[in-house]
């Protein structure tokens, strides 16, 4: 089914993924003085990058269909599959879970505002202005329609040249659309749900976030306004928002401690430091998508495996009176991973085993592709254990070459 390929095909590009996670994480961690906050920030979308790279079409190749595989199928195989788990519902019954669970942490966060338009501003910003008694800080909240929403009495909590500032911070986050980004990568975070590094690349990604604002706000500014800047950071460390919602907000004191160490201690990236790392991201990309390729030459491993392959069950009446023997199968695959198309091309002894092997190889799913393939062959083994002498219903001629 079209759900469990996705599911398949999403737990194939986990080591991709996780390795560009990695590089994200450890440069978010340990290396913002080496290669700026800007940079680091733009790496978080190597993960997605690196998927369409190694999922482009021009990445399959043909199949060869001189190429069989064969599967052992032992006796006690029907007792393991009766008690297997569909994992691809599973992970969509989280997921759906969770996204309904954060839209409606978000539309409660959003109704809990009570906001209420700004009468009259003068403010220099492309956004509405609105205000509320629930923030003490101000936030940008809207995923596409921005809106500037200020406590109800900032009038009193910053004077002009700080609210200048503050505003300046906003508007930066406006213009660059971080709602709509922030949601891209918090829906990413909920579709990866499973994977740990997901989680902190989202944490590190929404932090980063806000030290290039910082970066763009104090950019040409004199060393007094650094320092008015920071103290409007102080004030508005205060205030915690809830992690999971989208909005652009201040953040809390872990985030306000790293932010005015950062205004402290810029330094000046190094060139040479960012070109090595996106050259060791490349090296691992590329190396990645080589090894997905296909061997060449006819080897035994010149055929496509299955992501999803289901045991056939061993008949009872063969398991009972001990007999063993072998199936033949010809079957497509579609571009969806899907079999179809299944035809017995031998098998010994005559029909004992022909409907379980058809009835799993219609279940088995592959990786989906352009075109699919056709007229595969597999053989299934059926032995009562193990140490049975292994059977080749497929004739063989080998044909020498006797010139001189």
């Amino acid at each position: 089914m079209l759900y469990q390929s996705f599911f398949s095909w999403l737990v194939s590009q986990q080591l991709l993924i996780s390795l560009m996670l990695i590089i994200f994480v450890l440069s978010a961690r340990f290396g913002l003085s080496l290669f700026g906050a800007r940079f680091v920030y733009r790496l978080v979308w190597l993960a997605p990058l690196a998927v369409l790279v190694v999922n482009l079409p021009s990445t399959f190749k043909p199949l060869s269909d001189k190429a069989i595989s064969h599967y052992i199928v032992t006796s006690d195989t029907s007792i393991t599959t009766s008690f297997s788990v569909d994992w691809a519902s599973v992970y969509f019954t989280i997921t759906g879970l969770m996204l309904v669970a954060i839209a409606s942490i978000h539309f409660r966060y959003v109704k809990g505002l009570k906001l209420a338009k700004h009468p009259k501003t003068t403010m220099n910003t492309p956004a509405k202005v609105y205000l509320s008694n629930v923030i003490s800080t101000p936030m940008v909240v809207g995923i596409f329609n921005s809106k500037l929403v200020l406590p109800r009495d900032y009038k009193s909590q910053f004077n002009e040249n700080m609210l200048s500032l503050i505003v300046e911070h906003e508007n930066i986050h406006i213009k660059r659309k971080d709602n709509f980004i922030n949601t891209l990568l918090l829906g990413g975070a909920i579709l990866l749900w499973f994977n740990p590094l997901v989680w902190m690349t989202y944490a590190y990604a929404r932090r980063l976030q806000e030290l290039t604002c910082d970066d763009q706000v104090l950019a040409n500014k004199s060393i007094q306004e650094h320092i008015l800047y920071s103290k409007a950071l102080v004030h508005c460390a205060e205030h915690k928002f809830a992690r999971l919602i989208a909005f652009s907000h201040y953040g809390d004191k872990k985030m306000m401690i790293q932010r005015l160490s950062n205004i402290q201690h810029k330094g000046n990236p190094s060139v040479l430091a960012k070109t090595s790392l996106l050259f060791i991201a490349a090296c691992m990309l590329s190396g990645l998508a080589f090894a997905k390729q296909p061997m060449k030459g006819g080897s035994d491993k010149d055929h496509i495996s299955p992501i999803k392959r289901v045991e056939p069950l061993y008949p009872s009446e063969a398991a009972q009176q001990g007999i063993g023997g072998s199936v033949v199968l010809k079957y497509d695959i579609d571009a969806r991973g899907n079999t179809s198309n299944i035809s017995v091309v031998s098998a010994t002894p005559n029909s004992m085993f022909n409907t379980s092997a058809k009835n799993a190889l219609a279940k088995w799913q592959y990786e989906p592709s352009k075109n699919g393939f056709k007229d595969l062959l597999v053989q299934l083994d059926f032995k009562i254990d193990t140490e049975s002498a292994k059977l080749d219903l497929v004739e063989r001629i080998e044909v020498l070459n006797e010139a001189h």
